[in-house]
């Protein structure tokens, strides 16, 4: 009886895994935005890389000093354009996202 009972868990683990792990159709899973900053320096550069990529549903960050952007990939739904400019201008930067 237990047997049964550990494969009937061990079985529906696996499909809640399996569902929780497949975005579901039509969805982007992550979003990339470019974000026009100010900043003008390796210090402003360093300030965003210490920081934004920690924020929730951050997936990566570029950041590229000449053009002054910011390339950020998230997850949709945990974070949007506007928790991340919030979280810009707390490192005192100004940013917005890049009208495409």
């Amino acid at each position: 009886m237990k047997k049964i009972i550990l494969m009937c868990l061990v079985a529906l683990f696996g499909i809640g895994v399996a569902n929780a792990q497949e975005p579901k159709k039509g969805e982007k899973s992550t979003v990339t935005v470019e974000f026009l900053t100010d900043i003008d320096c390796a210090g402003c550069a360093k300030k965003v890389t210490n920081t934004i990529p920690y924020e929730k549903g951050v997936k990566d960050v570029q950041v590229d000093v000449p053009t002054k952007t910011v390339t950020v990939t998230y997850d949709p739904a945990k974070t949007n354009n506007e928790t991340l400019v919030k979280a810009f201008s707390k490192i005192k930067i100004k940013a917005e996202p890049k009208e495409k």
